[in-house]
C-alpha cells in the first residue's frame, strides 16, 4: 500500500481516504493515530493500523468529524506507551525532543493542529508525515522547529528516553 516508508512507518496520510476516522476520510484528520501507529511501531509493538484508528476513533464519545483530542491522545498513550512524558511550550517541547530518541510532536502545520511522530537518526531526527514533499525527511530538532514551529503557538510532545 502507499503511504507507507519502505521500513514499514506510514508516512503520507494522503493514502488514508478510504478508512473513515471520526466521521470523516483518513487523509484529512488522521494524523493523530497515524503518530500513535508509528510510535507503537517504532518500540517495537506488533500492531496494525486498523486496530491504532479503530480504537483511538472509539475513544471519542462524541460521534462528530474532527481531529483527535489532546484528551484522547493522552489516554491512549498512558495505555500503551508506559513512561511516555507530554512536556507543553514550544520551547520546552524543543528540549524534550533534543533529550528523546522518539515522540509524537503536536503543533500547526500551515495553522491547522497536526501530529508527527519523530525518531532519531544519529546526531539528527527523521520526521514523518509532516506536509506534502516533507513526507520523510531528517532534520535537526532545531531546524525543524525553526521551520515548521512558529514562537507563540500551543506545543506539546510526548517523548520518550
Amino acid at each position: 500500500m502507499d503511504g507507507f516508508s519502505s521500513d514499514g512507518y506510514i508516512i503520507d496520510q494522503d493514502f488514508f481516504g478510504a478508512y473513515e476516522y471520526r466521521c470523516m476520510r483518513a487523509s484529512i484528520n488522521g494524523c493523530g493515530w497515524i503518530a500513535a501507529y508509528n510510535l507503537r511501531r517504532f518500540l517495537g509493538h506488533d500492531v496494525r493500523f486498523e486496530d491504532v484508528l479503530s480504537e483511538i476513533d472509539r475513544m471519542h464519545t462524541l460521534r462528530i468529524p474532527g481531529p483527535t483530542t489532546m484528551p484522547v491522545m493522552r489516554a491512549y498513550l498512558r495505555t500503551y506507551v508506559p513512561g511516555v512524558t507530554e512536556t507543553i511550550g514550544r520551547d520546552a517541547a524543543l528540549e524534550a525532543v533534543l533529550a528523546s530518541r522518539a515522540g509524537i510532536l503536536r503543533y500547526s502545520e500551515a495553522g491547522v493542529p497536526h501530529f508527527i511522530f519523530f525518531f532519531r537518526a544519529g546526531e539528527v531526527f527523521r520526521f514523518l508525515n509532516v506536509n506534502d514533499g516533507l513526507e520523510d525527511f531528517v532534520s535537526s530538532a532545531e531546524m525543524f522547529f525553526a521551520t515548521h514551529v512558529p514562537q507563540r503557538q500551543y506545543t506539546s510532545v510526548f517523548t520518550v528516553k
